[in-house]
């Protein structure tokens, strides 16, 4: 028997499957596709996926496949310079290709004890009050304590949990696709200055050794389970720009749709959602593949809890509490975004305003942490305005923060050298640090880099900490605490 059974290997499920690994729960990812991805499609990593990425000592690999671009020109493609001082240190995006951060991922949670399984497709599955039993398309049975889909946004865990997907349906399509091109450099640029004034929907860039990335309206809503044709392309490049550029040996060629729908809830009994199984919204901004990885970081500590039983008896409600209002923004953010591409009279107007009002540097600073999701409060309750956001990867004593956080617990940063983790010290570690750059004396963070408490109080610390982390596991004995580095 495993404790979770994930349907879905993409990044989604890759993280969430290492997450719990972490915390020794036996995982099986099942992943209906007998063979990785294969299309070069770019994607990118915003900043707070960075920082997830860093605290698990991941973001050294990442940059090792791919390239940084500045962090601008993410809202609805207006772009304006970046904003000075954005408290991240890793402000910019990351252009990885697909199957490279996908086999990254996976690689990560195999290493860490993971077991992948392909050519898995889930059919079926019945839930009880001591687990689930999940059933494969070639009748196989499998029995787990918790299923998690990570299956997309034709998600079969979702249909046959029986879950509502309300929202709207796509009312426009877009042609994306990698390919060469037959025409001079110059030529295409001049084209694109063209028609981009007032089409926002169209564009061809390099992309290097004489591939183009190239986007174009289709010509209507069609069949997103069937891939263009590069005839399809021609068509709608001749017909929008008035000539095909040659364009021939296509890398990879999809649609997407400006469908924008929320799941309903994201767990029932001992079935949970995660990634595009639980929303799903057009991919401009970039922040599709960023929102499902940052649904795992989220969920993955607290289902592990769960398993080993120490989870406070409402911590895996938070997960839906949290992470729905955060989708219910993003989709919120895409479909005002999808707007300001239309090339109708109205919306290119606001398009010209916003563009005008994005010149204030605290609109446009607005706007990038929004997409970047670095600007995200959890309600944790009362308190200072830095509770229940992430804290930025600070200097502490030798190093940085975030590599304190490889391992996937809690940790309590001291400043004032007098607290204890107490009974606590199997799920949390402590470092007492006089010199960490803080503005307060002692913040207590999650295994996803939000900040749980704040404070220098042991008697409210001890609180906060069985709030978050259960019961300590023995009586608590006071003493002093020691300057020492989780390992």
């Amino acid at each position: 028997m495993f404790d979770v059974i994930i349907s879905g290997c993409g990044p989604t499920g890759a993280v969430l499957a290492a997450e719990l690994r972490l915390h020794d729960v036996r995982v099986l990812v099942l992943e209906k596709e007998t063979e990785p991805v294969s299309f070069v499609r770019i994607v990118g990593l915003h900043m707070r996926s960075l920082e997830l990425m860093a605290m698990r000592g991941l973001l050294d690999r990442m940059l090792e496949h791919g390239r940084k671009r500045p962090a601008r020109g993410f809202f609805a493609a207006i772009d304006k310079p970046v904003p000075k001082g954005l408290d991240s240190a890793h402000a910019y995006l990351l252009g990885i290709p697909q199957p490279t951060i996908e086999r990254l991922l996976e690689e990560h949670a195999t290493r860490l004890g993971a077991q992948v399984r392909r050519g898995g497709a889930v059919t079926g599955f019945e839930q009880d009050d001591e687990g689930v039993t999940v059933e494969l398309a070639d009748g196989e049975q499998l029995r787990s304590r918790y299923l998690v889909g990570c299956d997309g946004a034709r998600s079969t865990v979702r249909k046959l949990l029986g879950v509502g997907f309300p929202g709207e349906p796509s009312r426009t399509e877009t042609l994306m696709g990698e390919m060469d091109v037959g025409v001079p450099p110059e030529e295409i640029a001049a084209k694109v200055s063209e028609i981009g004034r007032t089409n926002k929907r169209f564009w061809l860039r390099p992309f290097g050794e004489g591939a183009y990335s190239v986007v174009v309206p289709a010509a209507g809503v069609g069949d997103r389970a069937e891939p263009p044709t590069l005839e399809d392309f021609r068509q709608q490049l001749r017909a929008i720009a008035g000539t095909d550029f040659g364009v021939h040996s296509p890398r990879w060629l999809s649609r997407f749709g400006d469908a924008t729908r929320l799941a309903e809830r994201y767990r029932v009994g001992r079935v949970l959602l995660a990634g595009d199984a639980a929303h799903i919204h057009p991919p401009t901004g970039g922040q599709g593949l960023n929102l499902g990885v940052q649904d795992a970081f989220n969920l993955g500590w607290k289902l592990a809890a769960q398993i080993r039983g120490w989870a406070p008896g409402t911590l895996l409600d938070t997960y839906q509490a949290e992470r729905r209002p955060v989708a219910e923004d993003v989709l919120d953010n895409t479909r005002a975004q999808m707007e300001l591409h239309s090339t109708e009279p109205g919306p290119q107007a606001v398009r010209r305003l916003l563009t005008e009002l994005m010149d204030i540097d605290e609109v446009n600073r607005c706007l990038i942490e929004k997409i970047t999701a670095i600007a995200i409060r959890y309600d944790f309750g009362q308190g200072p305005d830095l509770l229940g956001r992430r804290l930025p990867d600070v200097d502490v004593k030798h190093g940085r923060l975030y590599g304190l956080l490889h391992r996937g617990r809690g940790l309590l940063l001291d400043r004032t050298e007098r607290l204890t983790v107490g009974g606590w010290a199997d799920r949390v570690d402590h470092l007492a640090d006089p010199t960490a750059a803080l503005d307060v004396p002692c913040v207590l963070l999650r295994p996803d880099g939000h900040v749980a408490w704040i404070g220098d109080d042991q008697q409210d610390l001890d609180d906060h900490l069985s709030r978050w982390f259960g019961e300590p596991a023995r009586p608590e004995r006071r003493s002093a605490p020691t300057a020492t580095r989780p390992g």
